[in-house]
């Protein structure tokens, strides 16, 4: 969809505007990726429909578009739109129309209905002992001692605290509140701040990266990110899903290679593994940062399977 060209100068602002919109606002990673993405393609076939006009958009018109995705073909593979794209394109539309909002436009009239497909499909779950054996291959994957101690870290920051991959990528030195057991997450979704628990024994690996494996970085007392790449920048959230399907290559255990693990499988995982052990749902609620309690209750589903 990148190669659609749009010829609209007002298409073209709107498109460059919503992108900065979804990264001021604090959405994830993918959705400010592939969001204005998929709505370039919406206005792509708004142009060569001779719709110019957003103002002029009517239901009928979002409903033909609607009717054009379920029927075009898949670019990256055989057949058609699978439901889970076709509900992130009309995501996509909704987020849009919020911006519009935001911006005091009109919204398009988007009555369009997401298609229905299991939740649980795309979720997997790592065990604890697969947790256990990615802790010990931070150990003795990397010889240097400043990227075991961050590989550790960044498990914990994953996987321990269940934060999302923007959240840790954000993530500063002063947001890890040794003295208080907290974590200060300064751009959760929807740039929400929130607090994080921490227990002793997370909190002794995040001490040991901080005063031990961090200042050997270069630009470590200049640069205020908790994660540093090799070079002494700020990790990106690509740097920290390289680094974690090294470490699961790196345990030689074909289950878990097999699971495709990336940072929000962990999240998942310790939602899953905190409701398993009594933790109540509002509180894992809390903990991950949900807005709605709709969103947490998912894992109550995975429990039951």
């Amino acid at each position: 969809m990148k190669k659609l060209k749009l010829q609209n100068t007002s298409y073209r602002v709107l498109l460059m505007s919503f992108k900065d919109w979804l990264d001021i606002i604090g959405y994830s990673t993918g959705v400010i990726k592939y969001y204005p993405i998929y709505l370039q393609e919406f206005m792509y076939w708004l142009e060569s429909h001779n719709y110019t006009d957003l103002h002029l958009i009517n239901s009928k018109i979002t409903h033909s578009y609607y009717e054009y995705l379920k029927n075009r073909p898949n670019q990256s593979r055989s057949g058609a739109l699978s439901a889970y794209s076709l509900n992130n394109h009309i995501s996509a539309l909704y987020c849009f129309n919020q911006y519009l909002k935001k911006h005091g436009s009109k919204a398009l009239p988007l009555q369009l209905q997401q298609e229905k497909i299991d939740r649980l499909a795309g979720i997997t779950i790592v065990t604890q002992s697969e947790i256990k054996e990615l802790f010990k291959a931070a150990e003795y994957k990397n010889t240097e001692l400043r990227m075991q101690l961050r590989d550790k870290a960044m498990l914990v920051i994953l996987y321990s605290c269940g934060m999302r991959r923007n959240e840790a990528v954000n993530l500063e030195v002063r947001d890890i509140l040794f003295d208080r057991r907290l974590i200060y997450v300064r751009k959760g979704k929807n740039y929400k701040e929130r607090y994080v628990p921490i227990n002793e024994y997370n909190i002794r690996i995040l001490e040991d990266y901080t005063y031990e494996g961090r200042p050997l970085y270069p630009n470590a007392t200049t640069n205020e990110a908790f994660f540093m790449s090799y070079h002494g920048n700020g990790m990106q959230g690509e740097g920290l899903k390289v680094r974690l399907r090294d470490l699961i290559a790196s345990t030689n255990n074909e289950e878990l290679i097999a699971k495709r693990i990336t940072p929000h499988k962990l999240r998942h995982s310790i939602a899953t593994h905190l409701l398993q052990n009594g933790v109540p749902i509002a509180t894992i609620k809390q903990f991950l940062g949900h807005s709605s309690l709709e969103s947490t209750q998912i894992y109550t589903h995975i429990v039951k399977q």
